[in-house]
């Protein structure tokens, strides 16, 4: 990429949007991780999907949406779950998988009007879910 700023950003973005571990998939039959890491990890998808969405890359954005449905379908399987959130986590994570679907079907689609909309429910509902403080396993 050549000349001006907005490319640069680009390509900086874009190399490093391929190196970030919270895309590759979960093994289904894999120990289950924390629930502070899944909702880590559900959070950095969100933000790589942002991205991929700012600089159009739509084939990319359909993979992170696919991977972030496995990380919603996962994320009541996690251990160390919080006890505020454990009657809760089950039908918001439900939620978060739909919205996960449908990101994947905008995108499909090329519709940025309903890109936007849904990475933002998915960015509110990740914030409704993080832990409010850390358990005691992060702390060590």
């Amino acid at each position: 990429l050549q000349g001006d700023w907005s490319s640069d950003v680009c390509s900086s973005d874009l190399s490093q949007y391929f190196d970030l571990h919270h895309l590759n998939p979960l093994p289904e039959d894999g120990p289950p991780l924390t629930y502070s890491e899944m909702v880590n990890r559900a959070r950095g998808q969100a933000t790589t999907a942002l991205d991929a969405y700012y600089i159009d890359a739509w084939l990319d954005l359909e993979q992170v949406a696919q991977r972030l449905e496995q990380s919603a379908r996962l994320l009541p399987k996690a251990t160390h779950i919080p006890e505020a959130f454990k009657t809760k986590v089950e039908p918001e994570a439900q939620l978060l998988r739909q919205d996960a679907v449908k990101l994947h079907e905008a995108a499909r689609a090329k519709n940025a009007t309903q890109v936007n909309e849904t990475l933002q429910r998915i960015n509110q509902r990740i914030r409704q879910l993080r832990p409010a403080e850390p358990t005691d396993l992060e702390k060590k």
